[in-house]
């Protein structure tokens, strides 16, 4: 789907090895991240670590439109915040891993995370599946192809909503 914009995230994580601001994240110190709140330039945000803001720039999303939709990939708190701002204008789908197990296995297997982090990871999942039911649609991530099917095919129907009404 062409059409769509992936929107890029703030935070005031470091970047990691090859990530580039303004493409991997729009990387803010705290300072400058604290600011964009304060000046209203975020749609939606939060601490989701301590230390750790993550946010989405109303610049990202007002460079949209009905032919150029936008993507946002955000954690549950912020996914409920843009849908309680844009109403029916918004499809919020959860992803989600089968199982704690699964997810667990994943993020070992990313190597990113040392123990502290892995455990604040896991925690703050098992909060977010509380929320599932307030989303529109969700999608088991147990095979990417079927998953990213099932997706792409939820995103065209919506966005044809707009194209014919």
């Amino acid at each position: 789907m062409p059409q769509i914009r992936f929107s890029v995230s703030a935070t005031t994580r470091p970047p990691r090895e090859g990530e580039v601001d303004g493409e991997a994240y729009h990387f803010l110190d705290e300072e400058a991240f604290r600011k964009a709140i304060a000046e209203n330039r975020l749609l939606e945000y939060e601490e989701v670590y301590p230390g750790r803001f993550y946010g989405t720039l109303r610049s990202e999303v007002d460079a949209s439109s009905a032919n150029q939709p936008v993507l946002l990939d955000v954690d549950v708190v912020g996914a409920l915040n843009v849908k309680k701002q844009y109403g029916r204008q918004c499809l919020a789908v959860f992803v989600r891993a089968p199982d704690m197990e699964t997810l667990e296995k994943r993020l070992r297997g990313r190597g990113t995370e040392d123990e502290a982090s892995l455990r604040a990871r896991l925690d703050k999942a098992a909060f977010e599946m509380s929320f599932e039911s307030s989303f529109d649609h969700s999608v088991i991530n147990d095979d990417l192809d079927v998953a990213a099917a099932e997706l792409i095919a939820l995103t065209r129907s919506f966005v044809a909503t707009f194209d014919h009404g």
